[in-house]
């Protein structure tokens, strides 16, 4: 109850919904399902908001975890007191939970430790106190109970590394300095020696120093690579006078001989021990913040793609272009199935071949639409596609390839297409990807695509985390169709396993398509638990039941049933009916257990039943007049589509083979804080060339209105 309380005040939500959460989630249930067909429970929580609930009951408990184990360790050195306990106990914080464990922390032989043993702890309590009293005399006074302390300086000495240990444990000061840190460290790179030419990519850092925590989490990831990469030293420092002060401020009274050692001591431990500690601390802050919001950008990224509008079911040609070894060519059908496949090569000096084979092509297997990799030779094949005349309904698209070649050399590819090599494998993916990019890149790891940042030097447990909650979220966003989708697809359907997808293709291949979702049940290893969390998201479309092509839950047929008989029609004319769909009052429909938002969601989609929510696919095209960057003027305004959105701007392909960087100060007229705010992967944009670097291959580009 403590941890529901504890996200309550947090998040500023009502307890019973995040108490419904961490039950659900207890049972099993995915947030796509909780979100959807649980509002009653949750008061209409969305998936943002249950995730955030989720990582939080996930970090809280590993705080409780924490906690027990350092009181297991207390117990068992018998250090444990009633305080302490209240202490432990009481810290919501892992950071405030360490420095209290900080005094008590099993260490190595420190330089305290073995003052200790020399019997020194009392003469460093005595100088801790700041008498007016001569520490000289207190030195001689216990001079005898010392062992192996050979003069007054060097039992000086130990007793001030006693006092550095005891100032670095204090909980007090531990707070004012990692407040210090946090609000006025300097972020610091510089070049390691003889590292110039190695790290030439790390240039901008080479002498560079920032307020650490307002620094962007491009920069402190680049900082932090440079480091890794033993190019570049790094350091999170405040003042070293401005720390010493605060410190002094809390432990010295007054200016006495006693004083004057603990003022040692206190520079001794802050640089020794206290600013290496939290240094530590910062960096790994740092980190933790520049993570965050790197997955953000590559997971917000990767919906925007997993999301792009779909060509629809259309009859097409794929091309895997290229120079020197021809273009793979493939024909699918409308469901992506390989018809046929071909290799032309229209590069060379006589392309009369070629054009007569697409020609071919196009009219034996009526193709409706030519997708062309955007890879090498791409630009060069679109405009001979072009220069074929073909009819002006055929779409002629060009595709974005990245990790194409990663999925044709992949088990998924081979289990498909065991009797072919990886170029067929990588055209069909390129045309399958036209058809429906979701379905085509679920059977990818989302880092090969190409949309993120820094994304190597992340957390990769948070990344896989962050980025498996963006497909799952997609897939049952969209909804899949139970009689086609692959076994990648439907593993990814709430509920559903890569056991249970397998079994269900196994299924439809012995048995012939699912005729209704209670065909689901007979499935093995789909029990009901499994169907409860799937069923809404699967579709069967052209199914006995007008319900299975839809998003309502089978659960909720009855309520459905009773609307139609209400209105005198079957529930399949009821769904014909927009007129009367309209007149539906939800309100009569209320029981105990369907509410008010289930109903809006049912009377929705009984509206535009299992309506795909992505945008409508448009067609777009590149500036024909440039297909090389030395085709490129300053001031020339060329369309171009958004690749990938980062930290610092956004990158867009403009046709030359080479992204341009639009960097977050040209991406609009006014102050953008965040690159998201104007742009989103695969948006189609207008923008202006400022520079181009042809040798170092570096287009700088603008999308401010002039």
């Amino acid at each position: 109850m403590e941890i529901i309380e504890i996200i309550s005040a947090e998040m500023n939500l009502e307890t019973d919904g995040i108490s419904a959460v961490a039950q659900l989630l207890d049972q099993g249930a995915s947030i796509p399902f909780i979100a959807r067909y649980r509002k009653e429970k949750t008061g209409s929580l969305d998936e943002v908001v249950i995730t955030g609930i989720r990582d939080r009951i996930e970090q809280l408990n590993a705080l409780k975890d924490r906690k027990e184990a350092i009181l297991k360790s207390l117990t068992e050195r018998k250090l444990l007191t009633k305080i302490l306990l209240a202490d432990i106990q009481n810290t919501r914080s892992l950071v405030d939970l360490e420095d209290i464990y900080e005094k008590y922390r099993p260490k190595k032989i420190t330089r305290a430790q073995i003052a200790r043993q020399k019997g020194l702890e009392p003469l460093a309590l005595f100088l801790l106190k700041q008498l007016n009293s001569d520490p000289l005399i207190e030195v001689k006074k216990l001079f005898s109970s010392f062992k192996e302390v050979e003069s007054v300086e060097q039992a000086l000495s130990g007793a001030r590394d006693i006092i550095a240990q005891i100032i670095n444990e204090d909980v007090d000061v531990r707070a004012g300095i990692r407040k210090l840190f946090f609000n006025f460290a300097q972020i610091q790179s510089r070049l390691k020696k003889g590292k110039e030419e190695k790290g030439i990519k790390f240039k901008d850092y080479f002498d560079w120093s920032e307020k650490a925590f307002k620094a962007p989490s491009h920069r402190i990831l680049a900082m932090l690579r440079g480091q890794n990469e033993s190019i570049l030293s790094l350091h999170v420092l405040p003042e070293e006078e401005r720390a010493l002060s605060l410190i002094e401020k809390r432990i010295i009274k007054n200016q006495s001989l006693s004083a004057q050692q603990v003022k040692s001591a206190i520079k001794d431990s802050y640089k020794r021990l206290l600013s290496k500690s939290i240094e530590k601390e910062c960096i790994s802050e740092l980190k933790a913040k520049a993570d965050e919001t790197a997955i953000h950008v590559f997971a917000e990224n990767l919906k925007e793609l997993l999301l792009s509008a779909p060509l629809g079911q259309k009859r097409l040609i794929a091309i895997d272009p290229g120079f020197r070894t021809g273009c793979k060519v493939v024909c699918l059908d409308a469901q992506g199935n390989l018809l046929h496949h071909d290799v032309i090569f229209p590069h060379h000096n006589n392309d009369e071949k070629a054009v007569k084979l697409m020609l071919n092509l196009v009219k034996t297997y009526e193709i409706e639409a030519v997708a062309i990799g955007n890879g090498t030779a791409g630009r060069e094949t679109e405009a001979f596609v072009k220069r074929l005349g073909l009819d002006s309904g055929i779409h002629i698209v060009m595709v974005d390839e990245s990790g194409a070649s990663i999925y044709s050399a992949s088990k998924i590819a081979r289990q498909e297409f065991p009797d072919h090599d990886i170029t067929v494998r990588g055209a069909v993916s390129i045309g399958r990807r036209l058809l429906d990019p979701l379905a085509e890149l679920v059977k990818l790891d989302p880092k090969s695509i190409g949309v993120g940042q820094y994304q190597h030097d992340v957390d990769q447990k948070l990344l896989k985390k962050s980025l498996d909650d963006v497909v799952v979220s997609c897939v049952n966003q969209v909804g899949v169709e139970a009689n086609t989708a692959s076994r990648e697809l439907l593993c990814r359907v709430s509920g559903l396993n890569d056991t249970i997808a397998a079994n269900m293709i196994r299924f439809r291949n012995e048995n012939g398509p699912f005729k209704s979702r209670k065909d689901f049940l007979k499935v093995p290893r789909l029990g009901p638990k499994a169907f409860e969390q799937a069923a809404g998201f699967l579709r069967i479309y052209n199914a006995k039941h007008p319900l299975d092509q839809s998003g309502i839950h089978p659960e909720s047929y009855k309520v459905v049933e009773k609307m139609a008989k209400d209105a005198g029609l079957g529930i399949k004319d009821l769904m014909l009916d927009e007129s009367r769909i309209k007149r539906l009052q939800p309100a009569f429909y209320v029981t105990d257990t369907v509410g008010m938002p289930t109903l809006k969601d049912i009377v929705k989609e009984l509206a535009s039943p299992g309506r795909d929510p992505r945008k409508e696919f448009q067609t777009f095209a590149f500036d024909e007049t440039i297909h090389d960057i030395k085709d490129l003027v300053p001031g020339m305004k060329v369309p171009g589509i958004v690749t990938n959105v980062t930290a610092f701007g956004a990158f867009v392909d403009i046709g030359v083979h080479q992204d341009g960087l639009v960097h977050i100060s040209q991406m609009a007229n006014h102050f953008v804080k965040d690159p998201n705010e104007i742009v989103t992967v695969r948006q189609a944009v207008i923008v202006t060339i400022l520079e181009k670097d042809v040798k170092r291959k570096r287009i700088s580009l603008s999308m401010k209105e002039k």
